[in-house]
């Protein structure tokens, strides 16, 4: 993959890259009602296709956090075209590297000396880029290690690349007044977190600490004297991607035992921790030889706070949802029902988080649960579906949920997706045994 000499970091150098992506777009719809104007039963396929590699050509260059709400989006299959969640999904761990000389330069900027004068040896091409940092492969004292570089600029662009994404998920989400700063303050505050290098190392460090009584699971050590704001030093972990090994054919038991390693790893967070790793996608996770589980990336933590803990998992239980009275209490409580809400919005969002929450929190009504079974997930894209032609609901303002729902529902997303991917079987249960 071509590599890239420089990135624009200033506001106008990457809003006039964006303009660009816009203009390409505009074409791109003239073709398609230009044809479509021959041939009544054209689909949209073509457009998605165009229209998503043009703007993924777009953001890759920019990188920083534009780049990651894309990768963030490609995580929502039920919410995107096929298109869009293929080529966004590039994002995780496929993206043009920095050049060599770029590199240096960036690490000296950073690290206050170059790479050679810290490592035994270092690569200067990377082995893996993605949206806020690559990876490059080095040695010190015969140990082989990971060198994490943060792309220059990005945190520094963070609110700026959000104020331009701001009117495109204004009107996805049909978010109205001023309440919808929430979201975006909530996104803002993530993305800064994962700019913040030194944070990150603390949150490894915690995390896999606590979590290495889990079974075929593993995780890098970090070397906080090699690491800083801008850089981490880890060690060198051998394994493929699991987005790799998902594709290959595998037995029924490593899907499985892989899948109760995820499961158990993310409900300990989840109800040990009150913290939990909230980017669950492919590129974050590695399978060894021996198939254990590693994980690898703990820049995006989110902190569980009580308050929300608490009834989101009472509402995992199916008696307290058919309990009309406290079902509808903690809607209240989860800011799900609003103060204002006429008795219109409280039939049709009641009636609507009945059925997404009977469904999606299913797994946790039984023992063991098929993440491979094809009905569970049809039945979430035909719920989808049918709220996505909503008219209705597009006349109803959109603020709907604590802004604790953005990471923690997107962390639910991407495990479920994970799991399906592995085909596994899992003992819902059977992390509580790691529990003190």
């Amino acid at each position: 993959m071509k590599s890239i000499d420089k990135i624009p970091t200033g506001k106008i150098g990457r809003t006039s890259e964006l303009v660009k992506t816009g203009v390409k777009i505009g074409g791109n719809y003239l073709k398609y009602y230009g044809k479509k104007a021959f041939n009544k039963d054209l689909t949209r396929d073509e457009l998605d296709k165009d229209n998503a590699e043009d703007i993924y050509d777009g953001l890759k260059n920019l990188k920083g956090s534009a780049l990651k709400v894309a990768q963030m989006l490609s995580m929502e299959k039920s919410l995107l075209p096929s298109a869009y969640v293929e080529k966004f999904s590039l994002a995780q761990f496929s993206v043009p590297p920095l050049s060599a000389p770029l590199v240096r330069k960036t690490f000296k900027n950073y690290q206050g000396a170059y790479p050679e004068d810290l490592y035994d040896s270092f690569t200067p091409n990377s082995v893996n880029a993605a949206s806020i940092g690559q990876v490059h492969q080095a040695t010190k004292d015969g140990k082989k290690l990971a060198v994490k570089i943060q792309y220059p600029g990005v945190a520094d662009s963070i609110s700026s690349d959000l104020a331009m994404v701001k009117p495109v998920a204004t009107k996805m989400f049909n978010l109205q007044g001023k309440d919808s700063e929430k979201y975006f303050k909530e996104v803002e505050g993530k993305l800064l977190e994962e700019t913040d290098y030194k944070l990150e190392v603390e949150q490894s460090k915690f995390i896999s600490e606590a979590c290495a009584k889990i079974e075929n699971l593993r995780f890098p050590k970090y070397y906080e004297e090699l690491s800083s704001e801008r850089i981490i030093t880890m060690d060198w972990m051998q394994g493929e991607h699991l987005s790799d090994f998902v594709k290959k054919d595998f037995s029924k038991e490593e899907g499985d035992q892989l899948g109760q390693a995820l499961w158990d790893f993310y409900m300990f967070q989840m109800h040990e921790l009150k913290a939990v790793h909230a980017d669950p996608h492919p590129g974050n996770f590695l399978i060894d030889e021996d198939q254990n589980l590693i994980a690898i990336d703990f820049g995006c933590i989110k902190k569980v706070p009580e308050e929300f803990y608490k009834p989101y998992f009472e509402l995992a239980v199916p008696e307290n949802i058919n309990n009309r009275k406290f079902f509808l209490a903690k809607l209240s409580e989860l800011e799900i029902l609003r103060p204002d809400d006429t008795e219109k919005e409280i039939d049709y969002f009641s009636n609507l988080f009945y059925e997404m929450l009977s469904l999606f929190t299913s797994p946790f009504h039984q023992e063991t649960f098929d993440f491979s079974d094809e009905s569970f997930w049809n039945k979430i894209t035909e719920l989808s579906e049918k709220y996505s032609k909503d008219t209705e609901l597009r006349k109803m303002n959109g603020n709907r949920g604590s802004k604790h729902f953005l990471y923690i529902n997107r962390t639910f997303f991407g495990l479920y997706n994970l799991l399906h991917d592995l085909k596994a079987e899992v003992k819902i249960n059977h992390f509580k045994k790691y529990l003190d």
